[in-house]
């Protein structure tokens, strides 16, 4: 009889040493044995448990007992603080333990954790960010060491052999012609400064879209930078339109805000933006907005408060944030933080006297980005591609909005953990997006008028 995980012998000590050292609470923990557990099961053993990456328990997770109201107080202001705080340094925390020559080329050996026993292809940063490779499938798996085997399909920069250590990331190309895209270097105005972009045109000339003056605009998520998007100019290309890959205040490429703080959506929306406004300025006639993570945030915003809403046709978003309140009070529970804790943070960050601890120039308004009490307000055909097993954004809100709004599709994926699905199965990410947007199309495109394009009508908030 096959033995459950936690009588499995590698087990205990694999818990030990990964998620219960980085203080992953025990409901995260059993949520991460979905499918991926399974099918990795079947092929090479048992999965070790996984932990989640985007809150630290090392750094906020807060021991139970009893806490004084200034020590609530300053760990509320914590939590609030980094939720806020612009993620300016990833550090190269997964060890390389070799690098060895297989029978398909080289392969390289890691610890099997929540990003590592992901199926597909992913990009590993090392050398202090000078090496790059792109990781491709699992080629082993030792249950008993804790460790997986993947092939190095390319060494793009550095000696890998010799690294020690690395950054696990889902983004496998850093630029458009690292994956065959020809991209022009733009530079967009924001209300901060100048910012760069790229613009792709389509290879393809007989796409159902080609010359429909269609652009996709992508948007990255928190933490993250513009090649965030280049997973999607594959059906870019396909569909025969443009894509804008932008960058926006506080990641590191555009100029920060004037606070140096991340608004979650309520302030980024206006760099979006200035993206649409550069397409239509360039022959766009139409605008989809394509989010990951808090980069669906922002694009539900950019629809709800811009007066050239009426030139986005759609929103393709994968593993968006529709609900702040819902991630935070995730995040707060999967690391472990006191629920009062939580909840005071969150009123740290919507609230003005919040602002001397968060260092918001203006409260964010977290009821604002709650889409599923706004369901109704939504007015924008949406595609959302979540993950059920996604331990940093649940996909709860995702469905729900879906099961409230007619104009929202919801296509769930599996083993995908947070914005990997295209990453995990690109060939159904790609279809399922492909075929949403031909048959958002496939009526008479409702252009903008010129006037309109030029005074920037529309909603306007």
């Amino acid at each position: 009889m096959r033995l459950r995980p936690a009588e499995e012998p590698w087990y205990a000590e694999l818990r030990r040493r990964t998620w219960h050292g980085m203080g992953l609470g025990a409901e995260a923990a059993a949520t991460g044995l979905t499918r991926t557990a399974e099918t990795l099961r079947r092929r090479f053993g048992p999965e070790p448990e996984p932990r989640t990456p985007w809150l630290r328990s090392s750094t906020l997770g807060v021991g139970a007992g009893v806490l004084g109201g200034t020590l609530l107080s300053a760990a509320a202001g914590y939590f609030a603080r980094v939720v806020v705080t612009p993620v300016r340094i990833h550090p190269e925390d997964m060890p390389i333990l070799a690098v060895m020559r297989g029978s398909h080329g080289d392969e390289i050996i890691l610890p099997a954790t929540e990003e590592t026993v992901v199926e597909g292809t992913y990009g590993l940063y090392f050398d202090g960010g000078r090496g790059f490779a792109r990781i491709a499938e699992i080629t082993s798996f030792a249950p008993r060491d804790g460790t997986i085997a993947r092939r190095v399909e390319r060494v793009y920069d550095g000696d890998l052999r010799r690294a020690v250590r690395g950054q696990w990331t889902s983004v496998a190309h850093r630029t458009p012609q690292e994956a065959g895209f020809e991209a022009e270097d733009v530079v967009l105005e924001l209300p901060g400064g100048p910012a760069p972009a790229w613009h792709v045109r389509p290879r393809s000339t007989d796409g159902p879209l080609a010359g429909s003056k269609v652009w996709a605009i992508m948007v990255h998520g928190r933490g993250g930078r513009r090649s965030e998007g280049i997973r999607a100019l594959e059906v870019a290309d396909q569909l025969g339109i443009d894509a804008l890959l932008i960058s926006y205040r506080n990641d590191g490429e555009a100029p920060d805000a004037a606070d140096g703080r991340y608004g979650l959506g309520i302030t980024e929306w206006e760099d979006v933006e200035v993206a649409v406004r550069y397409a239509l300025d360039q022959g766009a006639e139409d605008v989809l907005l394509f989010g990951w993570s808090m980069g669906g945030a922002i694009a539900l915003q950019t629809a709800d408060r811009s007066r050239l809403s009426p030139a986005v046709r759609g929103l393709v978003l994968t593993g968006p944030v529709i609900d702040w309140t819902d991630v935070l009070a995730h995040q707060a529970r999967a690391n472990r933080i006191p629920t009062l804790v939580g909840r005071m943070g969150r009123w740290y960050i919507s609230n003005r006297a919040g602002r001397v601890v968060t260092g918001l120039g203006a409260p964010v308004d977290l009821k604002a980005m709650n889409w599923i009490a706004r369901s109704d307000q939504l007015h924008v055909r949406t595609l959302i591609l979540h993950s059920v097993d996604d331990l940093v954004v649940p996909y709860g809100p995702s469905r729900d909005l879906a099961q409230r709004n007619e104009l929202v599709t919801y296509v769930p994926f599996t083993d995908a953990r947070h914005i990997k699905e295209y990453n995990c199965a690109p060939d159904r990410w790609n279809r399922k997006v492909r075929t949403w947007v031909t048959d958002l199309f496939g009526d008479a495109p409702a252009h903008m008028s010129e006037a309109q394009r030029h005074r920037g009508a529309g909603v306007s908030r």
